[in-house]
This record gives C-alpha cells, structure tokens and sequence, in this order.
C-alpha cells in the first residue's frame, strides 16, 4: 500500500499521540501540531523525516490558516486531515466562568472549523482527501455536568455533516468519529472542571466526579484500537459519515436516538397544525 501524509492537531496526547506513533511506524508521514513540542520530543528524535511537527494555537485563526498553507506547501499535498485536539471541561452551567465558555468553543468547535475551512481550498485542487473530525457519543448523547462539551460536539457534528455534502463532489470524505469513553489523558488529565457550588452537590451535575477518578471508574475503550479503526476508515469508499467506537457507546446512542424519535413521532399533528390549509 502506498504511504499517505497526515495532519493530526493535538498529537501530545490522547487519540492524536496514538495515532501518530501508529502511522510513524508504519511508514506514513505526520504532520503534528501541538501547544509545546516539548511533549512530543520523542516522535522528533525517533521519526526525524517522516514526523512534521507544528506549534498550534487553535484558538489563533490567523496561525491556523497558515500552519495550513505551509504543510500544503511544503509536502505538496496531504491526504488526510484529523481534527483532534480538543477537550472536556465539566460542571453545571451555571459554574462555568465566560472565560471557560469562551475559550473551549474557540478550541472545540471554532478551531476544528477553520482547520477545515484552511484546508479545503488544498484538498479541492488536488483533487481528493479525507477529513476526520474526532467528535464524541456526547455529540449525540448529553449527560448533565457537560453541557458546554456537548455544545461543541453537536456543532461541530452540524457543520460537517453539511460540509460533507459540499465536497462530496471534489472527492472529498468526511467522517465524523463518535468515540466512547477510554483511558486517555482525555478523561484522566486534561479535563478542566469549574469552580463547583455547593448548591450543586448531590445533584445530577456533578456526576461527572466519580468518572473522573480512575480509581473508582475505568473507562471501557482501548485507545490503541480505536486509533487502529479509525486509520482503517480511510480507505473505506465512500467515507462513513458517522463511526462510534465503543460498545457502551454505540448503546447508549442508539437508545438516545430511538427515545428521541419516539418523541418526534408523537408531535404529527403538532407539526401539521402550524401548515397553511390550502
């Protein structure tokens, strides 16, 4: 199989790490960003030619687009992007200061964007590609305590489900990837949780603080293997538009999306009453 030439964000960590370490060793080139290339000193020293790595503040726009432009330029094309990097950040809404609103949008769900928006004029000349966008079950499934996560999750799901559908024609796939929980840094390390109220305390919001501590909880997902499906997908034609890793995940999902069809079902007489009589 020929090699291909990738663009991860976040590949510190988590999913991005893992599928970089994957992809580097089976001979694939990777251009990786990430905050502090500090943390990924290892892939520099151990993949000096295959292994591109990038300083990227997603929440800078400007430095997106040309993080994007320069990889474009200077590997001549790139087969692959993966929108990656991102993060959860718990508590009620109500706990949650406009700075951790702000900035997780800007990270989650503008960043993916416009890391999309940069690469697709690339993607169209050459004349094919995919897109992955690691998105989440929670962007399907919203649990109580994640509300500004499931905020960027559902939107970023409607974005490339409708781009999807735009570059269709370019031969262009996009797949979303709806993952459920596993033992990354993800769950056990990079989540932000808000200053918490005890006016919150037993309630449903702070659920979340049991899944937090792996002591007590261990996330079912084996992050080499969703790393493994998801590097598999690409040469799946046409692109799945959709793909949930996770038995628990898939359940969950399936049982949110029959509940709330149900519901929709019930409302026909509802919607109908709202049309013009003619």
């Amino acid at each position: 199989m020929m090699s291909k030439i990738w663009l991860i964000t976040g590949v510190s960590s988590g999913f991005g790490y893992e599928l970089t370490r994957q992809l580097l060793d089976k001979g694939d080139t990777v251009i990786g960003t990430v905050r502090n290339k500090a943390k990924i000193s290892d892939l520099i020293a151990e993949y000096p030619t295959l292994f591109d790595g990038k300083i990227l503040d997603l929440t800078d726009t400007p430095s997106v687009h040309q993080v994007v432009k320069e990889a474009f330029e200077k590997h001549g094309a790139i087969d692959v992007i993966i929108n990656n990097a991102g993060y959860g950040l718990f508590g009620a809404a109500e706990e949650l200061s406009d700075e951790q609103v702000d900035l997780i949008i800007a990270t989650n769900l503008t960043g993916s964007i416009q890391m999309i928006r940069s690469a697709l004029p690339f993607l169209r000349k050459q004349g094919h590609g995919r897109i992955i966008q690691i998105s989440s079950y929670g962007g399907q499934v919203a649990f109580p305590g994640n509300s500004m996560y499931h905020a960027t999750k559902f939107g970023i799901e409607g974005f490339c489900e409708s781009v999807s559908q735009e570059v269709a024609p370019f031969n262009i796939g996009v797949t979303i990837v709806e993952p459920g929980g596993a033992r990354t840094e993800f769950r056990y390390g990079s989540a932000q949780v808000a200053d918490l109220m005890p006016e919150y305390d037993g309630n449903p919001a702070h659920s979340f603080l049991a899944m937090l501590d792996s002591t007590k909880v261990q996330a079912p997902g084996n992050p080499a293997e969703m790393a493994k499906r998801i590097i598999e997908s690409v040469d799946i034609t046409p692109a799945p538009l959709r793909m949930v890793l996770g038995s628990q995940a898939l359940a969950s999902t399936i049982a949110t999306l029959e509940n709330r069809l149900a519901d929709f079902r019930t409302q026909t007489e509802l919607a109908a009453s709202t049309d013009y009589k003619e």
